[in-house]
């Protein structure tokens, strides 16, 4: 073996005797010679521009009818609340009439319940051991005969959106 490179090195005034040609602008089939670097850079930088423009609309669009179809599936629950709302001021004080007023209330929170479920929303449990990640513990206190860390009351519950937790569940932890 040889202590020389494979390849010879160059001197500095052999690197700048070197020139590098540049390819010489090809005519285009109809006549035309090709557009200059710059013309051609500020193009691809209008399209792109253009793109970005075009993919911003239609994600907003795409928001808007995603919206539009929530809203509508939401309008009957709103009329079922105006409903009980009518039924409400209109209802006698008999245990009969607030049993009726109940149960629509009940039947309004059901059809929003099972709407919301269709989407992909879900209550967070809150049985067993307190979880930080879809918990958010608002008071620790001693619990009767209860494991430490576990929760002991849901002050106001959680939801997740499919992975994605919307509101933790916020409880009171035995300490």
């Amino acid at each position: 073996m040889t202590d020389q490179p494979l390849e010879p090195r160059l001197d500095d005034q052999e690197l700048e005797e070197q020139v590098v040609e540049e390819p010489a602008a090809e005519a285009l089939p109809s006549g035309e010679s090709a557009p200059a670097p710059d013309e051609s850079y500020l193009r691809l930088a209008a399209d792109f521009d253009n793109y970005r423009k075009r993919v911003a609309r239609e994600q907003v669009e795409l928001t808007r009818r995603a919206n539009e179809r929530i809203l509508n599936e939401l309008l009957p629950v709103l009329d079922d609340l105006e409903r009980a709302l009518a039924a409400a001021a209109e209802h006698d004080h008999t245990p009969e009439g607030e049993a009726k007023l109940e149960e629509g209330v009940r039947l309004v929170h059901r059809s929003l319940l099972g709407l919301v479920e269709r989407h992909g929303l879900s209550e967070i449990e809150t049985e067993g051991a307190f979880d930080p990640h879809v918990h958010e513990a608002l008071l620790a206190q001693p619990g009767d005969g209860a494991e430490e860390g576990s929760v002991l009351q849901v002050l106001q519950k959680g939801y997740r959106l499919g992975d994605k937790v919307l509101r933790p569940a916020r409880v009171i932890v035995a300490e």
